[in-house]
């Protein structure tokens, strides 16, 4: 469980995917306000990033009083 924490990013949903948070956290992505300045389509882009983790995120920041940043 340890090694699988370390690779959590904080503040990120706990449910999501290991190949979502490995990719957050490469992209460097580590907590929920930085979403807010990346829109859905940006966040899709990246391997590992469904729409699983794009429902589990945006649950994430509503829940927090927060939203994707908007498309143009």
């Amino acid at each position: 469980m340890t090694g699988q924490r370390a690779h959590q990013a904080p503040g990120l949903p706990s449910g999501l995917a290991r190949p979502a948070r490995q990719a957050l956290a490469a992209a460097g992505y580590v907590t929920l306000e930085q979403f807010t300045q990346v829109t859905q389509a940006d966040l899709a882009r990246l391997h590992g990033i469904g729409p699983k983790a794009i429902t589990q995120l945006r649950d994430a920041l509503v829940a927090a009083g927060l939203s994707f940043a908007i498309e143009n």
